[in-house]
């Protein structure tokens, strides 16, 4: 996570449970006149259109007060829905025994991108099965992760 990331973590997350909801992570990408920032929440009542407009419209307060994006920026706020992306080691402890999509930092054996069985959390590794391989990822050099809950069409 870079350093801009935390930052905006620490700022967000205290409004969003201040709401009554779960701060299940955030997305930042800066690319010049389309600077994002997503923001996911998270309820166990689910997530409304009305909620997320609420969380909107205190974000967008306090980004106005701290101003810790220079550039203009879109920001949005979402539930993280079904393919639902994976920040934290307790998230991927949520969905042990779940399929998933991994991107890493680095290629390892010669690839970024792998889709398994979530086996577990050993420290800070997380134990990834692929076909017969098993596979253990330390948590930081993973890039983005998300659950796969779509079945892909295989060509025959």
């Amino acid at each position: 996570m870079s350093s801009k990331d935390k930052l905006l973590e620490q700022l967000i997350e205290p409004v969003v449970q201040s709401l009554g909801f779960e701060f299940w992570g955030l997305e930042f990408s800066g690319r010049g006149q389309h600077t994002l920032l997503r923001i996911y929440i998270e309820s166990d009542q689910g997530i409304s259109v009305d909620n997320c407009a609420q969380v909107s419209r205190q974000v967008s307060a306090l980004m106005d007060v701290e101003d810790p994006i220079e550039s203009e920026y879109t920001l949005e706020v979402s539930s993280p829905g079904m393919d639902r992306p994976l920040f934290k080691l307790d998230h991927y402890q949520r969905y042990t025994g779940h399929q998933v999509q991994l991107k890493l930092r680095l290629a390892y054996e010669g690839q970024r991108k792998f889709v398994g069985l979530l086996k577990g959390i050993e420290d800070d590794e997380i134990i990834l099965q692929v076909d017969e391989d098993e596979y253990c990822f330390p948590f930081e050099t993973i890039d983005q992760a998300s659950i796969k809950t779509r079945l892909e069409k295989q060509n025959k």
